[in-house]
């Protein structure tokens, strides 16, 4: 049943004209039978008699059988065909035969396609060819009841062929459109899936920066120092060690949190493997120590009333003074100075980060560096940029580089 189901879906056509050959036999029949009996009594007699009726007759089968076999390679041609085939059989007084069956199947093909005049054409036929028919070949003898009734059932049997098309024609524009409808909610959930793995990517390489470009500098900060006085002052190497060291194990600590995230399948973890949580604003105080105990002066100072903040706004108030101290000691010079200072407001909180030295240079922070491959601005302003905040970073007068941002407290997760 399957193939047969699969060979008749790929060749519609000769399954059409089997159906033609079909109905050109019982027209056949119909003709030989017509010519092979007596003539009734009644005058209006439905068979053809006459020698012009019998010629005429051949072509309509043919054109009727032909309107089946190519219903659907062209549906509109063939509509036009039986529109003449039934014009010609009028004129020609060539009464109903099993070939007008052709007009319900031409119907029925007609509307449904999407071809909306030749769905109006073929309607209009459905209501005016039972009436015609009636009024060419009357009952015999006359019987207005039946005649009427005969004409509302033909019509009837007519205008149900072409809904039955019509209704066919609406559930596939449905299903296509269902379909199409599914491929363009696939694409978008690609789309987005492609947005959330960047911006993930993103996010957790502005988390890499941060970690490792602190840490690592206040290390190699700290081992410069040590080498330098290895020999004259043990004391203070054993503390750049112990300081070196320290970063080290913090350094860890965030890596192995930032780590946790990617391994999605890790749902069992021993009781010593907790995640490091995010650092916020009270972690801020310890990072303005490790720096002090790296060689950098800084003034860290707080102003308003310290309040609960949403954890988006504490990490990233953290990231970006981790971010201009790391800045200061690579770019600052020798003795230099920072300050830092959180400003707490009702709607927003405000962090300021500004040193007193040399400053970068302008390359260094307009293009992502002087290879282009820096993260340090710009990922302080996609933090601040996720958070709704505005990020004020550049030279400040005098000397010394300044870093502004306002972190509003609404909206933020």
């Amino acid at each position: 049943m399957n193939r047969l189901y699969d060979f008749i879906r790929r060749h519609p056509t000769w399954v059409d004209s089997l159906w033609a050959v079909f109905l050109l036999m019982l027209s056949s029949l119909w003709i030989v039978a017509s010519v092979s009996t007596p003539p009734g009594p009644d005058a209006a007699d439905p068979l053809p008699r006459g020698t012009g009726q019998l010629i005429a007759i051949v072509p309509i089968s043919l054109a009727l059988s032909l309107v089946v076999a190519l219903r659907r390679r062209a549906p509109e041609k063939m509509l036009l065909l039986a529109t003449g085939a039934g014009v010609a059989q009028v004129i020609a007084d060539v009464g109903p035969f099993p070939g007008n069956f052709a007009f319900l199947v031409i119907l029925f093909t007609v509307a449904s396609r999407h071809t909306r005049w030749a769905s109006r054409w073929a309607l209009a036929g459905a209501l005016l060819a039972p009436t015609i028919n009636t009024l060419r070949w009357p009952s015999s003898p006359p019987n207005a009841t039946a005649d009427i009734f005969g004409t509302l059932f033909m019509t009837l049997a007519f205008v149900l062929a072409w809904v039955l098309g019509d209704s066919l024609r609406t559930r596939r524009a449905y299903y296509l459109e269902l379909e199409q409808r599914a491929k363009r909610l696939e694409k978008e959930r690609e789309a987005q899936a492609k947005v959330a793995v960047a911006a993930e990517r993103a996010r957790i390489a502005r988390e890499l920066h941060d970690v490792v470009a602190h840490n690592v500098s206040v290390m190699v900060v700290q081992a410069d120092g040590a080498s330098y006085v290895l020999d004259a002052s043990p004391d203070q190497t054993r503390m750049a060690l112990e300081t070196i060291s320290g970063t080290g194990r913090q350094a860890l600590a965030e890596m192995r949190r930032l780590l946790g995230v990617l391994r999605s399948g890790d749902t069992a973890k021993r009781d010593g493997d907790a995640y490091v949580p995010q650092p916020g604003v009270e972690q801020i105080a310890d990072l303005v120590e490790q720096v002090r105990g790296a060689g950098l002066t800084v003034d860290f100072r707080v102003e308003g009333d310290p309040h609960p903040l949403p954890s988006s706004v504490e990490l990233t108030a953290y990231r970006i003074v981790q971010e201009a101290l790391t800045n200061t000691r690579k770019h600052g010079g020798p003795h230099v100075g920072a300050t830092v200072q959180l400003c707490y407001r009702d709607d927003e909180l405000s962090v300021l980060a500004e040193d007193d030295g040399r400053g970068a240079q302008r390359e260094l922070y307009q293009d992502g560096g002087t290879d282009g491959l820096g993260h340090g601005l710009i990922g302080m302003r996609e933090r601040v940029g996720m958070v709704g905040g505005a990020l004020e970073a550049g030279p400040r007068s005098g000397g010394g580089f300044r870093i502004r941002a306002a972190l509003p407290l609404k909206g933020a997760d």
